[in-house]
């Protein structure tokens, strides 16, 4: 079965402390204004398990880990079985999700495929359809609940652009994962122009507030 929209075989910064391989799934459930892989959301898939886990194979003893990232990879049918796949060539894997997918996180996690969750706080509820064409912020509260009773390590993230979420906005989201128990790192990337995105955005002034910002966020660049 056909799966990844393209491979890409080395990075030292998408999974902490592993070097990695990034597989990027084709297709997504969301369509985020500031999406740089309006290719990979609307592509279709070229490379299957089979392939992939051939470069795995060569991988082996050279990399440690796998991303699974996209587009949207909870979407991908057959994720749990090619998850254990490659557990069983004896890589970690780092899931990057949108965390519309409660169920397929609790299958990976009820199976110990999981050893890293980037996990997506997308926006506050009123701001999803805006921001995302469609999706919940409940959805992303069942992912985050999953995860936190599991003991898995993650960690959550939002991509800012201060025309579609405001400083009030981003207080909010982190008063909120604080209120459920979250202790980690609340990344927040801000968004870089320059690059084709599903909205066709423009680079916002931050100007003060990313000053303001780092006093309860981690922000990457």
């Amino acid at each position: 079965m056909k799966a990844l929209y393209d491979i890409t075989p080395f990075t030292l910064l998408d999974f902490p402390d592993t070097p990695a391989a990034i597989f990027w799934f084709a297709g997504c459930n969301l369509r985020c204004s500031y999406c740089y892989n309006p290719d990979i959301v609307f592509g279709t898939a070229s490379i299957d398990e089979a392939q992939a886990l051939a470069f795995l194979r060569r991988r082996q003893g050279l990399l440690e880990g796998v991303v699974l990232s996209g587009g949207e990879c909870t979407m991908y049918p057959n994720l749990v079985a090619f998850c254990q796949n490659i557990k069983k060539l004896g890589f970690k894997i780092k899931i990057d999700t949108n965390a519309m997918r409660p169920d397929i996180l609790e299958m990976l996690l009820d199976d110990h495929l999981i050893d890293y969750v980037a996990l997506d706080y997308k926006a506050p509820e009123p701001k999803m359809g805006e921001i995302c064409g469609g999706g919940s912020e409940k959805r992303f509260w069942e992912s985050f609940d999953i995860l936190r009773q599991s003991g898995a390590v993650f960690e959550a993230r939002t991509t800012y652009h201060s025309d579609l979420l405001s400083f009030e906005d981003i207080i909010m989201m982190e008063r909120s994962l604080r209120e459920r128990g979250y202790v980690s790192e609340y990344f927040l990337q801000l968004f870089q122009g320059g690059i084709a995105t599903l909205g066709n955005l423009d680079t916002p002034e931050y100007g003060a507030t990313l000053e303001k910002l780092k006093s309860i966020v981690t922000l990457r660049i």
